[in-house]
C-alpha cells in the first residue's frame, strides 16, 4: 500500500490558496468602504469643534456685552482678547476646519455692516454690531 497517497477519510490542514486569496479580497474591500468613513469621522469631529467654539466665543461677547455695556475689542484683536480672557476657559479658540490658518486669528472690523468671508484670519468680528464668523467659505453662515 503506497503511503503518499492521502485517503478520502483523512481531513486536510490548512486552507488553499484560492481560500487564502477570496478572505484577503474580502478584507480589502471591506477596507476600502470602512477607511473613508473613519476619516470624514475626523473631518466632521474638527467641523464640529469649530461650530462649538463659535458658540463658546458668540456667548462670550453677548456676555461681557451685558455686563459692561459695549461690545469687546474697540481696539482691534489684542483688545478683543483680553476683553474676553475671563469669558473664555484657556487660549483664544483655534478654526479647526481644514483649509483655515488654525492660529487664532481675528480680523476685527467697526463697519458695522454684515461680514464676509476674507483675509488669513480663522475668524471675523465687527466691534461695532458684535457679529463672530468663521472666517471660511461655505461655514460663515453657521
Amino acid at each position: 500500500m503506497n503511503t503518499n497517497v492521502i485517503s478520502h477519510t483523512q481531513k486536510r490542514q490548512g486552507f488553499t490558496l484560492v481560500e487564502l486569496v477570496v478572505v484577503i479580497l474580502v478584507m480589502g474591500i471591506v477596507a476600502a468602504v470602512a477607511a473613508p468613513k473613519m476619516f470624514d469621522a475626523a473631518g466632521d469631529a474638527r467641523i464640529n469643534s469649530t461650530k462649538q467654539s463659535l458658540v463658546v466665543v458668540r456667548n462670550a461677547i453677548e456676555l461681557y456685552k451685558s455686563k459692561t455695556g459695549d461690545y469687546p475689542g474697540e481696539g482691534g484683536e489684542a483688545d478683543l482678547k483680553a476683553d474676553l480672557v475671563l469669558y473664555i476657559q484657556g487660549q483664544f479658540p483655534k478654526n479647526q476646519i481644514p483649509d483655515a490658518p488654525n492660529d487664532g486669528t481675528v480680523a476685527v472690523s467697526t463697519a458695522g455692516t454684515a461680514l464676509t468671508v476674507g483675509g488669513t484670519q480663522d475668524w471675523k468680528y465687527d466691534s461695532t454690531s458684535g457679529e463672530f464668523i468663521i472666517n471660511l467659505t461655505g461655514y460663515e453662515t453657521y
